[in-house]
């Protein structure tokens, strides 16, 4: 039988979309699932609530049958020959970016009437950071991510504790996730990092030295959870390799590699000082697998692993989240004031909501206990504090307050920050 991935989060965020007026947009890295979503599950549900086949209308532009429907001069007016009543029709359109003047061709279409308008997108650079200003207001992103571990789970034919060690290490890529064996999930991973990934940036931005751009791959994939920045990297290569790479084009890979949703970068917020601080900063992989077939799956730190898992969790539910910096003045040994930086992994946040974590592998001792939560002590605010952690039986609140709970738990109940 085969195995089906369940996609819900995603799928009601469209329904709940229909008919508002506006161009829905799925963004995120290649092979996601944006199309499965869309043309799939998306057109069932229209399908199944009484939606006349003739009146959903299906155009997929990284297609080779359909390349001549790039040109809008072809696509327009046959979008517009579609229409053959007043009912509604409802437009779902694939890679989107690759169509010329995307934006007034399908501004254009969302001014019909009848027309409801789903696209999908795979580069932040066409399809700007700030979609709602690009379309004119009219623009509304629903950003897309590999495989939760929960979605991961719907999939899974095993144990949570068997499925996290997979998770980590092959990710949550839906092609990976449905290849039977080890060698195939590998194997699958390195080839869409070279034929689908690596080849797509730099075609795009005409990348003249690939391999300078693979090795800062190799480079970001070693150090996930460190601080860093592009005069850093650049004193790394010049260590390692002798390159002569300069600062300036570091700083350009970095945004390709945002631009095809690859990384993602998580900026430090000085928590006291409420602002924030600029570099040093974080990145973090869209997905693991990805991430680990850069490194030859050695240096699988579980501890670096689980933070970006969690990382990646709180973006998928939607949440901002910066890396928090506390400064604080302690006595020293010779009763000196002396400056400490304290750091919390995660501060995130949603509306007015808020929440202080941290990722800590294992909380074995009272020491390590006491080491994690000692930033949250220091934070004079009401809003709520977690340690996420793997060796916890079951969630509970400390005497300071403080939420701990295990890494499954966290992950595989959607409300588990209201606990």
């Amino acid at each position: 039988m085969e195995r089906e991935i369940r996609r819900d989060y995603y799928l009601e965020q469209l329904i709940r979309r229909k008919g508002n007026g506006l161009i829905k947009i799925v963004t995120g890295i290649r092979r996601c699932g944006k199309s499965y979503l869309l043309r799939t599950l998306f057109k069932n549900h229209l399908l199944e609530s009484g939606v006349d086949e003739e009146h959903i209308i299906e155009m997929a532009f990284d297609l080779f049958d359909h390349m001549e429907y790039r040109d809008p001069k072809v696509f327009y007016p046959w979008a517009k020959e579609q229409l053959k009543d007043e009912e509604k029709y409802y437009f779902l359109l694939d890679e989107v970016q690759l169509l010329d003047e995307f934006v007034s061709v399908l501004n254009g279409l969302a001014d019909q009437k009848n027309c409801d308008v789903y696209v999908t997108g795979s580069n932040a650079k066409f399809l700007s950071r700030d979609i709602a200003t690009e379309f004119g207001g009219r623009g509304d992103e629903v950003p897309m991510y590999p495989l939760s571990f929960s979605e991961f789970m719907t999939a899974y034919d095993g144990n949570k504790y068997d499925g996290w060690n997979e998770y980590i290490t092959y990710g949550g890529i839906p092609l990976v996730v449905l290849a039977e064996t080890e060698e195939q999930k590998m194997g699958l991973l390195d080839n869409l990092f070279k034929e689908t990934y690596i080849t797509d940036i730099v075609k795009r931005n005409k990348i003249r030295n690939v391999g300078e751009m693979e090795a800062l791959l190799d480079v970001l994939s070693s150090a996930i959870g460190a601080l860093t920045n592009p005069n850093k990297l650049q004193k790394t290569f010049k260590s390692v390799s002798k390159s002569k790479i300069t600062v300036t084009t570091i700083t350009k890979y970095l945004e390709y590699l945002e631009d095809a949703f690859l990384i993602e970068e998580a900026n430090r917020y000085d928590i006291k000082g409420k602002s924030y601080i600029g570099t040093p900063l974080k990145y973090y992989f869209m997905d693991m697998g990805l991430r680990n077939s850069r490194i030859n799956y050695r240096q699988m730190e579980v501890t670096h692993s689980m933070e970006n898992v969690i990382y990646n969790e709180l973006r998928m539910r939607g949440f901002r989240v910066d890396i928090g910096n506390l400064t604080i003045v302690e006595k020293g040994k010779e009763g000196k004031p002396v400056k400490k930086q304290l750091e919390v992994d995660f501060i995130c946040n949603k509306g007015s909501k808020k929440y202080y974590i941290q990722s800590a592998y294992m909380l074995g001792t009272v020491e390590k206990m006491e080491q994690e939560i000692r930033p949250f002590l220091k934070i004079n605010d009401s809003f709520k504090k977690i340690v996420i952690t793997s060796d916890t039986p079951r969630p509970f609140y400390n005497d300071d307050g403080i939420l701990i709970m295990n890494v499954y738990d966290f992950l595989l109940n959607a409300d588990s920050l209201e606990l």
